[in-house]
């Protein structure tokens, strides 16, 4: 069974955040995809401070899908540069299971 990460990214609203998810899901890179409400992001790019409504996604995967996953979401993604940060989970075992049986190509 390969290791369950989480995946870490930001959308700017409802829809784009729920078609990213849906691709996702569908092309079996992730078993389950959370998309969070609206927040706002203040961040420093380009030299300007910047600020934001976006919408924080949480994308669960395994380390054997995430080179995959990253250039996936770097196709469907609308940000010149995407946020991609790969977080180790630990999940209980029939948990784990599911999401490695979820995201195994068929």
């Amino acid at each position: 069974m390969s290791e369950l990460i989480l995946v870490l990214t930001t959308m700017p609203d409802d829809d784009r955040a729920g078609a990213l998810a849906q691709a996702l899901v569908d092309e079996r890179l992730a078993a389950c995809v959370n998309v969070h409400g609206p927040m706002t992001s203040i961040y420093r790019w380009k030299g300007n401070v910047e600020r934001d409504a976006e919408r924080q996604v949480v994308i669960k995967t395994t380390r054997a899908r995430v080179n995959d996953l990253e250039r996936r979401l770097r196709e469907l993604h609308p940000y010149e540069l995407p946020e991609f940060v790969v977080l180790d989970g630990k999940a209980s075992e029939a948990y784990a299971a599911w999401v490695d049986g979820e995201v195994r190509p068929r």
